[in-house]
């Protein structure tokens, strides 16, 4: 088994030096390879920034302050389902604390944790750009909107299976 996933690992780097090669010669090249190694990774491991940064000859500093300074990009292993929560104003004033107080009671963890089964993770961002449908949250890019605490169980219903 250990075999199979140092396999699998040596592969992803390989798959990234090849993306890290086709872009470094380009103006600009650290966003997009940084978006491709977390498509590649599934999240930002210090490994992948340092190997980035060691293939584009720049300082770890500067993958890292890119890493920290999105917010789409992630340090920390992400769930099968990503909850983005959105608490931006609108949202906030119609009840969305309470709607993340409820997915967090439900789930057993706080914003920014990935449940120990792998399968969620929750995500509060500034605005989803649904304000219409205030309160919003996301569940790998699917809507929920008008959402009352209420909701939470019957919609993570749906994922509880899968």
């Amino acid at each position: 088994m250990a075999i199979e996933v140092k396999k699998e690992l040596e592969e992803k780097f390989q798959e990234l030096k090849t993306v890290i090669d086709r872009y470094k010669n380009i103006e600009g090249p650290l966003m997009p390879i940084m978006h491709k190694a977390q498509e590649i990774f599934g999240y930002l491991p210090l490994e992948v920034q340092n190997f980035i940064a060691e293939e584009l000859d720049i300082p770890l500093t500067d993958v890292y302050g890119v890493a920290t300074f999105y917010s789409h990009f992630t340090l920390q292993p992400q769930g099968k389902y990503t909850i983005n929560i959105c608490l931006g104003t609108a949202c906030y004033v119609k009840g969305a604390q309470k709607v993340l107080d409820k997915l967090k009671e439900e789930l057993k963890i706080n914003e920014g944790e990935t449940t120990p089964d792998g399968k969620f993770t929750i995500d509060a961002t500034r605005c989803l750009g649904a304000c219409g449908l205030a309160p919003v949250m996301m569940i790998n890019g699917e809507v929920y909107g008008r959402l009352v605490p209420d909701d939470v169980p019957k919609i993570l219903k749906r994922y509880m299976n899968d």
